[in-house]
């Protein structure tokens, strides 16, 4: 027998995306650049984890209202098409005709399958939804596992540039380390990501740990650039 495989979790993979590229990029970026300007590992460290907590409520903040706008943007065209179909029968009945007929469906056959939704308001009314606005149910519980994950992802993701400055005191070397660890970091992370979302995996793997070096390499400049200033 045939069996289809389609990847259903499009929305958590999203999540954990937006939140582990961030968290790998942007306290990366912080740490170097501190680096560069500073000789201390616990300012490095006292600083990237402030940024760690601000950055996870930032995006898992994001996340929550990108999902509840989400939510309340289907749930008000959904009660306007309640109130289409309500009111304005005639008009509902010609754009569902109109959908079908793009299909090359006979007309005779159109009213048919409309007398058949007409039967059941809430499947006409999600019918609709689907096919003339293009819009999906949302998920109710959709903001809140949003902003978890990605605020996890983030933190995640925030830790590891951090981890070297732990277990070096010299910044330099922890920012060595740090570099290596948080690229094939990146590597893993791109590849990885790639391969779920059908992306060819090694280029986007190069791509993912290109951005992040040189969101790095740009702090880390310009922050020796002001310290010598």
């Amino acid at each position: 027998m045939h069996k289809e495989n389609h990847f259903e979790s499009s929305d958590l993979v999203r999540d954990i995306v937006i939140g582990m590229a961030d968290g790998l990029t942007v306290p990366f970026a912080l740490a170097a650049g501190l680096s560069g300007a500073v000789d201390s590992a616990h300012i490095v460290i006292t600083a990237g984890i402030a940024e760690i907590a601000a950055g996870s409520i930032a995006m898992g903040l994001g996340g929550y209202l990108s999902g509840r706008t989400d939510l309340e943007h289907y749930q008000s065209e959904e009660a306007r098409e309640y109130h289409e179909v309500e009111h304005f029968p005639e008009k509902e009945r010609q754009e569902v005709k109109e959908i079908f007929g793009g299909y090359g469906i006979n007309e005779d056959v159109q009213d048919k399958i409309v007398d058949e939704l007409e039967k059941d308001k809430k499947q006409y009314v999600d019918f609709m939804m689907r096919y003339e606005l293009g819009l999906e149910p949302p998920s109710p519980n959709r903001a809140r596992n949003s902003a978890l994950t990605i605020g996890v992802s983030y933190i995640v993701g925030g830790l590891i540039p951090l981890l070297p400055y732990f277990f070096f005191a010299n910044v330099h070397t922890g920012l060595i380390v740090s570099a290596i660890v948080t690229l094939m970091a990146l590597l893993v992370f791109g590849y990885i990501k790639s391969v779920v979302t059908g992306q060819p995996p090694v280029k986007g793997a190069v791509y993912t740990m290109v951005i992040g070096a040189l969101a790095a390499g740009a702090a880390f400049i310009i922050a020796s650039l002001f310290q010598k200033a």
